[in-house]
């Protein structure tokens, strides 16, 4: 299989996320974020291309073409829309992507309009304890129950109209980001800056090793994950694997974890290839990276949005588990450096499977799944008895 991983520069892997988290980009506001990464990447030194909307597709040139590997993450994060505007001068919201109103609650948020943007607070409906006392407690959870109290002169709905808000207009969450120095991050929008910087730390360490993989590496960044398009339209005919970097949810039930790797085996839409999963399995280990298997329930990535729109191609999803997902998100280094290594491993590594090098063929080459009963060890003599 070959594929040796390579040292990555956590130092640069935290300042690249540091600075993305930065960047507003809630979905549907992504054009700064997306200058920022191609500005990385020209420091890097690798070739781009730019999609219409603003997708990042870059190259990585390997010894063949054809059968090429893509590695991908998205820009893209949370946020929320104005839905109306209210006669009290605040104004209603509606979600980006799916979140859940209880983490909304106090945070901190940048409003984008026409005639610039506004800083404000999200708030519960009543929001002062000295006015409403035991009833702060009582209110229901949700979108509804909820208004944007923007920090300007905005006290009646013609303040609005003044000011230019208009419904549509994209609000931005801060994220609020703390770097321990036990390894520990906690910030919103984790999910998926952190994957946006393991694959800018892993593409800097296979060009510092100036090693050719032996295909070409598509390095793809998408801007519209979080509502389901992901990389629905940037793939290539050449690209025949897809491997998704994004978070993994470790909460109880879940065998995701917050150091090393969690390879997702399964997600809503369905299991992921299984020659691909394997692969990096066992790219783990030859490695000696901490790993661990997992299936997502409610849960869909970019590779999910790529073949449900008909690409035909071997997908896998590689995460860094993120402990309350899609709220005050935290994660570990740990996970970021081993998901970096394993995907300098996988870059590197040797193609098995050569049929795929063409989107078409014969039963040639096709590949094969065990099907013969495993060994079965000598049952013990006491086998079943409860222990003294």
């Amino acid at each position: 299989m070959s594929g040796e991983r390579l040292d990555i520069d956590v130092d640069y892997l935290r300042e690249r996320l540091a600075a993305l988290l930065a960047i507003p980009s809630p979905t549907g506001y992504t054009d700064t974020v997306v200058r920022h990464l191609c500005g990385e990447l020209t420091a890097l030194g690798v070739p781009f291309d730019l999609t219409r909307r603003g997708a990042v597709r870059a190259k990585l040139p390997g010894a063949e073409h054809g059968g090429a590997r893509a590695i991908v993450s998205h820009l893209d994060t949370l946020g929320a829309l104005v839905r109306w505007l209210k006669p009290n001068g605040r104004v209603s919201l509606v979600p980006i992507g799916t979140w859940s109103a209880r983490f909304a609650e106090g945070a901190r948020a940048t409003l984008f309009t026409g005639k610039g943007a506004y800083r404000g607070t999200i708030l519960p409906l009543k929001a002062s304890g000295h006015t409403f006392n035991e009833e702060i407690d009582q209110q229901p959870v949700g979108w509804d129950h909820l208004e944007l109290r923007i920090d300007a002169q905005a006290f009646r709905l013609g303040d609005l109209h003044r000011l230019g808000v208009e419904p549509g207009d994209i609000v931005a969450i801060d994220p609020q980001p703390e770097f321990l120095d036990t390894g520990f991050i906690v910030s919103r929008h984790l999910d998926n800056k952190a994957g946006v910087a393991v694959m800018l730390a892993a593409l800097k360490a296979l060009i510092a090793s100036g090693r050719t993989p032996p295909v070409d590496m598509f390095w793809l960044f998408t801007i519209a994950e979080e509502v389901g398009h992901g990389a629905a339209s940037i793939l290539l005919p050449d690209i025949a694997s897809l491997v998704a970097v994004d978070n993994g949810t470790t909460a109880p039930g879940q065998n995701s974890a917050e150091f090393g790797v969690t390879i997702a085996m399964a997600d809503q839409t369905g299991p992921f290839d299984f020659h691909l999963t394997r692969k990096l399995a066992a790219l783990c280990k030859q490695n000696d990276i901490r790993m661990q298997k997992d299936v997502f329930r409610h849960y869909r990535s970019d590779g999910a949005s790529a073949v449900e729109a008909g690409a035909d191609v071997r997908t896998a999803l590689v995460t860094f588990g993120v402990d309350a997902s899609h709220g005050y998100e935290r994660i570990h280094m740990h996970a970021l450096r081993s998901l970096s290594e394993l995907l300098t491993a996988y870059a590197l590594s040797d193609v098995e499977i050569t049929r795929d090098s063409k989107p078409i063929g014969d039963l040639a080459g096709f590949t094969r799944q065990p099907t013969t009963p495993a060994p079965q060890a000598p049952i013990p003599d006491d086998a079943g008895q409860e222990e003294p």
